[in-house]
This record gives C-alpha cells, sequence and structure tokens, in this order.
C-alpha cells in the first residue's frame, strides 16, 4: 500500500467530520454483516455511499476503520465498567457490590453481542489495543484495593489475584452473551457473585 495512505488524515471541516462519521458507521455495520474477513474497503466505502478513493483520504486500509469502530465500543465500556467497579471498591467486598458491577458488565455487554463476537473470535489480539487497555486498568484497580485492604498483612500476590479475577469474570460474561446456556441469567450472577465475593473476603479477612 502507498506511504501516504498510511497516516490518517484528520478531517478539519464539517463536511469531512460527517464523511468520516459515515465511514466509521459503514465499517460497524460492514463488520457486523460480513465479519473481519469479509469486510473490504470497497464494500464499506458502498455501505458509506463515496467512493473508496474518498474513503482513503481518511483512512488508509480497512484495519484504520475496524480500529476506530472497536475503539468505540471499548471507549463506551471503559465509561460503565469503570465507573462502577470504582464504586464497588469504596468499601469491603459485599455481594450487593459485586453483583451490581457483574450485571453492569453483562448489561454492556449485551448490548451489542454480534460486534462482541466478532472481536472475541475474528480479530486479532494486540496488547496495545484499548481493550487490553481497559483490562489493564481494572488489573490496577483491584489490585490497589487489594493492597489497600491488605496493609499490614501477610503479602499476597495481588498483582496475580487481581489478574486472575478479571479474566475469570470477563470469560464467564463474554461466554453467557454469546453462548447464551440454558441457565437463568440472575443464577449466574448469582454464583458469579458467590465466587467473588467469597474469595475477596477470604484475602482480605482479619
Amino acid at each position: 500500500m502507498p506511504a501516504d495512505r498510511r497516516r490518517r488524515r484528520m478531517p478539519q471541516q464539517d463536511r469531512s467530520r460527517a464523511m468520516v462519521e459515515r465511514i466509521i458507521v459503514a465499517g460497524h455495520d460492514v463488520l457486523l454483516e460480513r465479519g473481519y474477513e469479509g469486510a473490504s474497503t470497497n464494500r464499506i466505502a458502498q455501505a458509506a455511499g463515496i467512493s473508496p478513493g474518498s474513503l482513503y483520504q481518511y483512512f488508509p486500509d480497512k484495519d484504520s476503520i475496524v480500529a476506530e469502530v472497536v475503539d468505540r465500543w471499548t471507549d463506551a465500556m471503559h465509561a460503565r465498567i469503570s465507573r462502577v467497579f470504582a464504586q464497588a471498591l469504596e468499601g469491603p467486598p459485599t455481594p450487593l457490590s459485586v453483583r451490581d458491577t457483574l450485571l453492569e458488565l453483562l448489561d454492556a455487554l449485551d448490548e451489542n453481542p454480534r460486534l462482541l463476537r466478532v472481536l472475541i473470535e475474528e480479530l486479532p489480539r494486540s496488547p496495545d489495543s484499548r481493550l487490553a487497555a481497559f483490562e489493564r486498568r481494572i488489573d490496577d484497580l483491584l489490585a490497589m484495593w487489594l493492597r489497600f485492604h491488605l496493609r499490614g498483612r501477610a503479602a499476597r500476590p495481588v498483582e496475580a489475584v487481581s489478574w486472575i479475577l478479571v479474566r475469570t469474570v470477563e470469560n464467564v460474561a463474554v461466554s453467557y452473551v454469546l453462548d447464551r446456556p440454558v441457565i437463568d441469567r440472575a443464577v449466574v450472577v448469582d454464583e458469579l457473585t458467590a465466587m467473588v465475593t467469597a474469595y475477596l473476603r477470604e484475602m482480605t479477612a482479619g
């Protein structure tokens, strides 16, 4: 691909910003309809009602459009989950605070399960992605909370505990949204709440 297409041009005028928005919306729709492999700049341009040349003025390739779609989804997730998660960590773990966090996570993931499936099953995972950064942010918040409640007690591997808990909850929530098991949602939330609460209380007791 020509080098001048690798650098994304930022829109300066309202008309240009509107075109970029159309491209991103079209990229989102094509990604859901065709999947990552089936999406292409030509299909995205067609869905946006513009020429491929116009698309290339603002996005160098398909991946740059997909990255913007993913970033927007991740930013929305981050805003929702970080807020309720930070509130839950203001005090000792309680079933109510843990349950509220899990419900918010499931609600957020379930808003767009088709996009979630594409992100989890089709897109290459990058340690530099916003999704990975979001996970690390939650890791850090939980680790900081654990250090505070473990102050002056026997050392525990808080980074490992945070990583395990965050990935366990994330994988259960994603699997529930994508697999739709014949298990009531409230049962899943209650059992996951009991597991997480018991583990955190065991770590911070005494």
